[in-house]
């Protein structure tokens, strides 16, 4: 038995268990213990919150299961710790504690035997035990010593390989009769019939077609509802044409979640998990993934303290993941917030540093490998932002796709929004600097500026070199660190932080209004006054000066490449490629500031909308700047995208949520086409009329968190847990979590919150689903792309209709978009979401209550016809839902964990 105790903390109490037994203890209790004795715990930055004591550490057993199970998940509760240690779920908060003791021996046991991740885990623990890690003492006399030394991360990763060029796709016809044939093959032949998913499959073959003239594309706007089977109704014509014409297909989507079940649903493509692993790739933007030269300098010494240990854990991890993914991979959720997200964006190339070849880890690195296999596969599974960024500016032209699907459809516009926008604010230039000046202080890591980075190929071009310094020079008039004081001091440095200060005084003098709550502040860039003109030239003169080097490097650089002297070697190529592209990306960012600038006192450009910001958080300012963004961005989208491809299908189940068919081809960039798009509609086959009623309570006082959190407690009592809460303001979520979480726990039932438990989004959903005593209340990321089928989601309850929130962007495209017909296709856009996430499946019920009287009724088209609805009173409405939802809360209530 262990000799530490374990600690519980719940909203419902806390808890203390050692070799004698368990015990209640009050808060004060608790944390004199805790801080003078190491104390097992599950998670320990949630029972720090729950204490009131954010510092906590002690023996988490989240950090044991990453050092002993690598690259495999586990639900961070006692239920999912029950799950992977095979031991008895506690029943109630009071027997979490002792549990918790049998769960940490259950864990070392591993080490008994020879479980999978043997390997590695005795050099790693006996680093760990170096950096005080709280369970090194105890791992490391259960581990022995190997008797043949232990092989370095870096050895035993496996290297990729380079290929000859993959031929470009044959031109093939894919019958619609030939698709369904597929679609058979994939559901079973001995499957209900579907007919509106085979319609679907149909239908999505058009996209497939060969292209009839440059720049039109053979676009496909599909709108399938919820239980139609699109993923699968694309997935046959998209294989059969990848088979016979040799190319490719990107499957495109905008949540991670769904990137996901994408890589699940291919199993019935390819039951043969080797063959998958060829024919089926994962992409994501290369922030996602580990870099192995961060890692190693992080190893080596570049990391200190609670840091070091969460590096260690993640080359433990990144020994047997399958990809390296850091964010939504299969490195868990939980692990980077165990340590407060303490080191773990800096083990990922978030700063476009990468030296590609130059890299001692080249061979190796996890993100080359996802490309060259992309390259190679039959299915690409990608997200809108990559596809857009890989469009506009990849490396890989050679290998351009020609065949999308865009999942998710109706996001397309908010990720063409992102990816096209330009912003000129302080943390954007002082990022710039320190990618081309490399660190200023003597601050530890590896980061090198560009003259260090290509030191070598400088040496062999003189222009290349002249180029680099001038860059360089110019580099020094951007923002630098502490820029942010010396503009609230009123002393700014050089012309660019003038030139924020400028706007600063200008954003502070229009946009402030009496008792602001301290949130960003924004106005238009309109009649700008004369101190902004005036700071608008010398900073666009050091602009120019910057651009100007960038650009002859990277022509340069080009010419190296023609040239091809003799040491330019295949991995050579691929840096000075990388190199190109980078510099490249750069270039067109400074052009781009350059050109709004050009709007400070000049003309106005119909075709964008242009703002000056003050960004802050509850009254403390963290950037500052202008923006621009387009105000249709499906026309770079469509100019960038759409137009060199050959065919194009864009489904979702909320394609013309909020409108018709005009919308929908206007927010996926079909108009900027020559050749319309083709049309296709299937009807959900669930009974909404049955399975869903929605409900309008309409006597909750608008602005009253207190009646706002009573409603939401009697709602989340009355369905007994498995309630998904939206709110449109994470300030309301707060005060609502906080007046209700106790209440609830006294009655058995768990909440958790979006930006007030410190878990990520992924692990909350995976929580929520894991339980269906369970509720879970969020924000947007919530209302959208969450699947939770059966017992654990049976009430979606939304504090409020979800106007789009005021803002000079908001204001310009609901002017040009028809004033409040605008706003309210927005609305019903996103009530049709938060409604889909309650019916996933043909067995599944629930209700939908809205905590608004002023829900307007020409808004209610958002859900489906059929679907009952109702204006009542909240006591009606807490009626209604235990009427309904009893016998599947009491279904759902018998598997129910602890808090």
């Amino acid at each position: 038995m262990l000799r530490y105790p374990a600690l519980h903390a719940s909203h419902a109490g806390i808890w203390i268990a050692n070799a004698d037994g368990a015990r209640p203890i009050g808060r004060g209790e608790a944390i004199r213990i805790a801080a003078d004795t190491p104390v097992i715990m599950l998670n320990a930055p949630l029972v720090g919150q729950r204490l009131g004591y954010p510092d906590l550490s002690g023996l988490d057993l989240l950090e044991l299961y990453a050092f002993l199970r690598p690259a495999q998940f586990a639900v961070p509760t006692p239920k999912g710790i029950a799950r992977v240690t095979g031991l008895d779920v506690p029943s109630e908060d009071a027997e979490v504690a002792p549990f918790l003791l049998r769960a940490a021996e259950a864990m070392l046991a591993l080490t008994d035997s020879e479980w999978p991740e043997r390997e590695g885990a005795w050099t790693a623990a006996q680093s760990l035990f170096r950096l005080r890690w709280p369970w090194a003492p105890v791992v490391a006399e259960r581990l022995k010593k190997p008797a043949v030394n232990e092989r370095w991360l870096f050895s035993s990763l496996p290297e990729w390989e380079e290929h000859a060029p993959r031929p470009a796709p044959r031109t093939v016809t894919i019958e619609p009769g030939d698709a369904e044939a597929r679609l058979v093959d994939l559901t079973g032949h001995g499957a209900e019939e579907r007919p509106g998913q085979r319609a679907y499959a149909g239908a999505a073959t058009a996209a497939f077609a060969p292209r009839a003239m440059r720049d039109t594309p053979n676009l496909v706007l599909a709108e399938a509802g919820t239980g139609i089977g699109k993923t699968l109704g694309y997935l046959a014509p998209a294989s059969l044409w990848a088979e016979k014409a040799g190319g490719a297909v990107w499957i495109s989507t905008y949540t991670k979640t769904l990137q996901r079940q994408l890589g699940q649903e291919t199993a019935r493509l390819y039951p043969d998990a080797a063959i998958r692993k060829a024919k089926v790739v994962t992409r994501k933007g290369r922030e996602n993934y580990l870099c192995l030269l961060n890692l190693e300098d992080a190893l080596q010494g570049g990391f200190a303290g609670r840091a070091a240990i969460l590096a260690h854990l993640v080359a433990r991890w990144a020994a047997y993941s399958a990809d390296g993914d850091m964010v939504g991979g299969d490195l868990p959720g939980w692990l980077p917030t165990l340590f407060r997200r303490n080191g773990s964006t800096a083990l990922t190339d978030r700063r476009g540093e990468c030296v590609y070849a130059g890299c001692p880890h080249y061979r190796k690195c996890f993100i080359e490998r996802a490309a060259r296999a992309s390259s190679d596969a039959d299915i690409v599974i990608a997200n809108h932002a990559l596809v857009m960024v890989n469009a506009a500016r990849g490396r890989e032209l050679a290998t351009r796709p020609t065949r999308y699907v865009f999942d998710e459809g109706h996001h397309i516009f908010d990720a063409a929004d992102s990816m096209f926008a330009t912003a000129l604010t302080g943390a954007e230039t002082i990022e710039l600097r320190r990618w081309i000046l490399g660190p200023e202080s003597s601050g530890r890591g590896r980061r090198r500026g560009l003259a260090a980075r290509l030191s070598d190929l400088a040496s062999y071009d003189e222009q290349g070199a002249r180029a680099i310094s001038d860059a360089v020079t110019a580099a020094g008039a951007l923002a630098s660190d502490g820029w942010l004081q010396r503009l609230g001091e009123g002393a700014p440095f050089g012309p660019i932080e003038t030139l924020l200060a400028a706007v600063r005084g200008l954003t502070y003098a229009r946009a402030e209004q009496p008792g602001d709550a301290g949130y960003g502040l924004e106005t238009e860039l309109a009649e700008p006054d004369a101190t902004l003109i005036e700071a608008a030239a010398p900073a666009a003169a050091a602009l120019d000066a910057l651009v100007r080097p960038l650009v002859t490097l990277g022509r340069r650089l080009e010419a190296v490449l023609a040239e091809a002297p003799d040491w330019m070697d295949a991995p050579a190529r691929a840096r000075v490629e990388g190199a190109i592209a980078s510099i490249g990306w750069r270039a067109e960012t400074v052009a781009s500031w350059l050109s709004l600038l050009a709007r400070v006192g000049g003309p106005v450009d119909g075709d964008f909308v242009d703002w000056l910001a003050v960004d802050r958080i509850e009254g403390r300012e963290f950037d500052i700047g202008l923006h621009r963004h387009w105000l249709d961005p499906t026309r770079p989208f469509a100019e960038i995208v759409l137009k060199p491809a050959h065919g194009a299908l864009v489904t979702s189940a909320t394609l013309t949520g909020g409108g018709d068919w005009e919308v929908a081809e206007a927010r996926s960039g079909a108009p900027h086409l020559l050749r319309p798009a083709a049309r296709f509609e299937a009807k959900s086959p669930f009974d909404y009329t049955r399975q869903a009623e929605v409900l309008i309570v309409t006597d909750v006082k608008r602005g009253d968190i207190g009646a706002l959190a009573n409603a939401y407690a009697q709602l989340i009592v009355a369905s007994r847990g498995g309630t998904l809460g939206l709110f449109t303001a994470i300030r309301r979520l707060r005060g609502v979590h906080g007046r209700i979480a106790d209440r609830l726990a006294r009655e058995g039932l768990p909440l958790h919150a979006q930006h007030v438990d410190p878990i990520d989004t992924g692990t909350l959903v995976d929580i929520f689903r894991d339980d269906p005593g369970a509720s879970l209340l969020g924000t947007d990321a919530l209302r959208d792309g969450v699947d939770v089928p059966g017992e654990s989601l049976r009430l979606v309850v939304m504090e409020g209709v979800p106007w789009a929130k005021p803002s000079v962007l908001h204001a310009a495209r609901r002017l040009a978009g028809g004033g409040s017909a605008y706003d309210d296709r927005l609305v019903r856009a996103r009530l049709a979401q938060a409604f889909g996430r309650l019916i996933r499946r043909a067995d599944d019920s629930g209700v939908f209550v809205m905590l608004s009287a002023a829900m307007p009724s020409r808004l209610l088209s958002a859900f489906p016809p059929g679907v009952p609805i109702a204006r009542v009173t909240l006591e009606e409405a807490v009626a209604r839902v235990a009427s309904r939802l009893s016998s599947r809360a009491s279904v759902g209530h018998e598997s129910r964990e602890p808090a």
